[in-house]
């Protein structure tokens, strides 16, 4: 019979000949989510045998991530902004530049009274989420094409108790049939900014276990970046804002997307890493 601590240093092997990245850390938190424990509670315990079902659960764990299933998708939940998020293969998994995202239209939206707010392509809801917990005054809408996406995004509000105020559209912004106002304060999204070329050299991660419309627009990259700006200038009030997070090197492309659509007043924000990572416009 192993011990919590055997166990560890067992799983850690395993992950490092199947070139898993930070193998302890894997280890560690999936034995914690065995456990039903936190991490750092397996420190106090490294004694502790491991009984036999639960010896089976890790064994099934550690072959899916040995398949580069998601860490993530595993555990089945992740922290975001400080809030706890359930996470499925039917959205993508959330990134902390995203974050950055959340910041810029809070700090958009507490200058505003009562804002109303569009979130498209919400996915498991981080974003719509975030900003309704932290921003009592606003309302929101969040729309996604995936009908398991939008059922995981209602966990999600019911999760952090602000169902509520947001109100979910399953529908395909491209073809016009989501029911939407014409008078919001701000409309952000992280649209799929992947292109075809750059998807297929993506980790195994990315590209055998995460929703791949969520990731690329198996175009050049911009295609929704041209959309949602079009449809902003129509959806957005006078003096609305519209916010993006963008990847690498495309922020003056996705600048001249914004200002070819009137958009005015367009800044950029860089992430942690110093890459351009939100842009905002201004609807004049």
């Amino acid at each position: 019979m192993h011990t919590v601590l055997e166990l560890i240093k067992l799983s850690a092997e395993y992950f490092e000949k199947k070139n898993i990245e930070s193998a302890r850390l894997n280890a560690e938190l999936l034995l914690a989510h065995v456990l039903s424990c936190k991490r750092l509670d397996l420190y106090l315990m490294f004694d502790k045998p491991i009984q036999e079902t639960e010896l089976t659960t890790m064994r099934e764990l550690l072959r899916k991530r040995g398949e580069r299933v998601p860490l993530q998708y595993l555990l089945g939940e992740v922290e975001f902004y400080g809030l706890p998020f359930n996470i499925t293969p039917a959205a993508l998994i959330p990134r902390p530049e995203t974050e950055l995202l959340v910041e810029k239209c809070l700090d958009a939206g507490k200058l505003l009274e009562n804002p109303s707010i569009l979130d498209i392509g919400c996915g498991s809801g981080i974003i719509a989420v975030c900003i309704a917990k932290h921003l009592s005054s606003a309302t929101l809408d969040a729309l996604d094409i995936s009908v398991d996406a939008i059922a995981l995004a209602k966990e999600n509000a019911e999760k952090n108790s602000v169902h509520e105020r947001i109100s979910f559209i399953q529908a395909d912004i491209k073809d016009g049939s989501a029911r939407l106002q014409n008078n919001y304060d701000i409309i952000v999204s992280n649209p799929p900014y992947v292109s075809k070329e750059e998807y297929v050299t993506l980790q195994e991660e990315i590209v055998k276990h995460e929703p791949s419309f969520a990731i690329t627009d198996s175009d050049d990259g911009y295609s929704f970046y041209r959309l949602i700006a079009a449809k902003s200038a129509e959806l957005l009030k006078s003096n609305g804002l519209l916010f993006f997070e963008m990847g690498k090197d495309q922020s003056e492309q996705i600048r001249e997307i914004m200002i070819s659509n009137n958009f005015t007043d367009v800044i950029i924000y860089k992430d942690y890493e110093a890459i351009d990572r939100v842009i905002q416009g201004r609807k004049p």
